[in-house]
């Protein structure tokens, strides 16, 4: 209740985990765009899944992960460790390969809407089971790596797991903000487009 999307996807997907075996994972959320993502989770991972709405503003997705489900769980997480070991020493969401994300904008396209959306971007890198090697920040996207960014526990977190975040000196300087960088480093425009050229994938929200 309360958390804004994909919040209530990724908490559903860690208690199903926590479930270790078949069982029944409830969860209540408070808009329907919520219930939707949850039960295509559900029809995508071949859970059973029914929704209702409890009262205004609230509502319940149950989830009933069966024997079947639940072995395919089992055997995915057995094939994703047993790849991971073939990686230099890599742990759960360890880094892999040269994947490059970069942010130009504090927000997408709205800008109240755009700042929730970047916000839920960040979040969800966190919980993605491979991470990316570097994060670019410039123009208005240096802001969210300072004082005040809604995203900075998140960016901290990946950056203590080995994620290099990196921020536009040029736009710090340009937005008056270069004392109040939070997290990772300083770097130019030269160095952003030479780790864009060399990535083996760029994203970009």
């Amino acid at each position: 209740m309360g958390d804004t999307c994909p919040i209530p996807v990724v908490k559903t997907k860690n208690a199903i985990k926590e479930l270790n075996g078949a069982g029944v994972v409830e969860t209540l959320v408070d808009n329907e765009i919520a219930v939707q993502n949850l039960t295509k989770m559900a029809n995508q991972k071949g859970y059973g899944v029914k929704s209702e709405k409890i009262s205004d503003g609230q509502y319940k997705v149950t989830m009933e992960i069966g024997e079947e489900a639940a072995a395919g769980n089992t055997a995915l997480s057995a094939n994703d460790a047993a790849e991971t070991e073939k990686e230099e020493n890599c742990a759960p969401n360890a880094i892999h390969g040269n994947t490059v994300v970069v942010i130009s904008a504090d927000h997408k396209g709205d800008e109240e809407l755009g700042k929730v959306l970047i916000k839920g971007f960040i979040y969800a890198l966190t919980e993605q089971d491979v991470l990316p090697q570097t994060i670019l920040f410039y123009n208005g996207g240096a802001k969210l790596t300072c004082e005040g960014s809604e995203s900075l526990e998140d960016l901290k977190d990946l950056a203590a797991r080995g994620v290099e975040i990196l921020t536009c000196g040029t736009c710090l300087n340009f937005y008056g903000i270069t004392e109040k960088l939070q997290v990772g480093s300083v770097t130019n425009m030269y160095d952003i487009v030479e780790r864009m050229s060399s990535a083996d994938r760029v994203i970009k929200p």
